[in-house]
């Protein structure tokens, strides 16, 4: 008698307790299929901005161009625009998913300030970018020489600058590092002078060297007329007389003409049959000296 009550209590128990189980494992259904569609609906969201984003700088640059802007202020505007609304995004998405944007952007701030402190450099290098683009010391594709670094200026970006160096190597600068030291320009300018030397021997008439170099130099291609080359005794060693060879050209041409210029030097001197210069030093014998 007792068990069969015992029974009679004990399965309404039971289904009580499977039918929490069923409410539990349809609600973690529920909950798995809603994010599962809010993730997808996130990673759409993602896709998509990143596509606008990128449609919307793009477009952004071509109208700048149009109104003849500079690259360098148009590079360094996108970069900044990309960055903002790549964050704009991840709010958005954050509040995709139901998470307190305000929350959100105040923790950023406060995470900014942090990050801020901690890393003075960073936004030292982001104030020079800004100061790069305002003063314009150089522009994109000129050829610079900053910071230790030379070569030509690939981008001016929010934190720092891309160099090519000579030999092709791509270099990153901080912004704050080329804003506070020396540029040098070399695009600046229209044209540059070639700095060489030529080499002569004591017995080696200087003035009919001098004027070869002058009367030849005219003919190496990209040699400007004006400012007229410049060859003239620079200075004196154990070998003899120093001849400054400097010729002008456009800043493109550099390399072509301080390259043609030291073989027109060695083809010169070679025809006039010069001697090859020679240090000569005078030794005494101790009792010459002594005497």
């Amino acid at each position: 008698m007792l068990t069969r009550c015992f029974w009679l209590v004990q399965l309404p128990v039971d289904e009580i307790q499977v039918e929490r189980v069923n409410v539990f494992l349809q609600t973690v259904r529920e909950q798995t299929a809603n994010f599962g569609f809010k993730l997808v609906g996130a990673i759409l969201l993602w896709i998509i901005g990143q596509w606008l984003i990128k449609k919307g700088i793009k477009l952004l640059s071509r109208l700048l161009k149009r109104q003849n802007i500079d690259i360098t202020l148009i590079a360094y505007l996108t970069n900044f625009l990309i960055v903002s609304l790549k964050i704009i995004l991840i709010v958005a998405i954050l509040g995709y998913f139901g998470i307190e944007t305000t929350s959100f952007a105040a923790l950023l701030a406060a995470a900014g300030i942090a990050i801020g402190a901690a890393w003075g450099g960073l936004l030292a290098n982001f104030a020079a970018g800004g100061f790069l683009v305002l003063f314009t010391p150089f522009a994109v594709g000129d050829f610079i020489s900053a910071a230790g670094v030379t070569g030509a200026v690939e981008e001016i970006g929010l934190f720092v600058t891309t160099i090519n160096t000579l030999d092709n190597v791509r270099t990153i600068v901080g912004n704050n590092k080329i804003f506070g030291d020396n540029i040098q320009n070399y695009s600046a300018n229209p044209y540059r002078r070639v700095d060489l030397v030529a080499q002569l021997s004591h017995s080696t008439n200087h003035q009919e060297a001098i004027a070869l170099l002058k009367q030849k130099l005219s003919t190496i291609a990209n040699v400007m007329e004006e400012p007229v080359p410049t060859v003239e005794i620079l200075e004196f060693n154990l070998a003899g007389p120093v001849l400054a060879v400097r010729p002008y050209c456009n800043n493109e041409y550099y390399w072509q003409v301080y390259f043609d210029t030291n073989k027109l030097i060695q083809e010169t001197f070679g025809e006039a049959g010069y001697p090859v210069p020679e240090q000569h030093y005078v030794v005494r014998g101790l009792d010459k000296v002594n005497s």
